[in-house]
């Protein structure tokens, strides 16, 4: 198993301090953030696993991001678990109401915590998602993050394996440089979209000449990824 990316949202370095060091023991991967454009930034670019989203924090509230996270198509799915010193029933069902997933009122245990995360992400994480996918030949494993042709370990940068992971689960659709930009790349990244070009071109290298073909050139659009000739 990969190790599940968790982002805290906290403006108190203390509390964040003390939920990363329980995460880490658990085996997760943190990311952390003590303000709401921070993380709504970094969502975007590192598509977290799960939030933890302090509900109250100067500026735009953790309630407020909440709301925005679920508006957007990118971010919608992803899980949120609201940190708060307030425990009236009315703020918890308007947290809920918000699109968070559960909530925990401060103080709280790290093993309760941790608990309370793991429930979410088996709930949030769909039957198949870690499956390894099979196309003609080409494998690819998200568990072990490998990819084979035909049994032969295939060498590929970080960034040519996010592609053809997003290429083989989502086939047959042609997406322009821009689409491919915001999914693989993240949205808040300013690169030019030539450098998509770049990636294809060592990805299709990667893959050889059995599989290169997968990889369409669509005129005037972009590129698809598709078995059919």
């Amino acid at each position: 198993m990969t190790a599940k990316t968790v982002l805290i949202v906290d403006d108190e370095s203390s509390i964040r301090e003390m939920i990363a060091v329980a995460l880490e023991m658990a085996d997760y991967r943190v990311l952390e953030a003590d303000n709401a454009q921070d993380a709504h930034a970094m969502v975007v670019d590192h598509q977290p696993d799960l939030l933890l989203l302090d509900w109250m924090m100067p500026g735009t509230s953790g309630i407020e991001l909440a709301r925005r996270l679920k508006r957007e198509e990118a971010t919608a799915e992803i899980p949120i678990i609201m940190l708060t010193a307030k425990g009236e029933e009315d703020n918890k069902i308007q947290g809920l109401e918000a699109g968070a997933d559960d909530y925990i009122t401060k103080p709280f245990s790290p093993r309760e915590l941790v608990a309370r995360l793991k429930a979410v992400l088996r709930r949030a994480t769909p039957r198949g998602v870690e499956d390894p996918i099979e196309i003609n030949g080409l494998l690819l494993d998200p568990v072990s993050h490998r990819v084979s042709a035909h049994g032969k370990a295939l060498e590929m940068g970080p960034t040519e394996y996010r592609l053809l992971q997003f290429f083989m689960t989502h086939q047959e659709r042609a997406y322009t440089r821009s689409q491919l930009l915001d999914q693989v790349w993240g949205g808040n990244v300013y690169v030019e979209e030539r450098t998509v070009d770049v990636h294809i071109r060592r990805l299709r290298k990667a893959l050889g000449e059995v599989h290169q073909n997968l990889i369409q050139t669509v005129r005037g659009t972009g590129y698809r990824f598709s078995a059919r000739v």
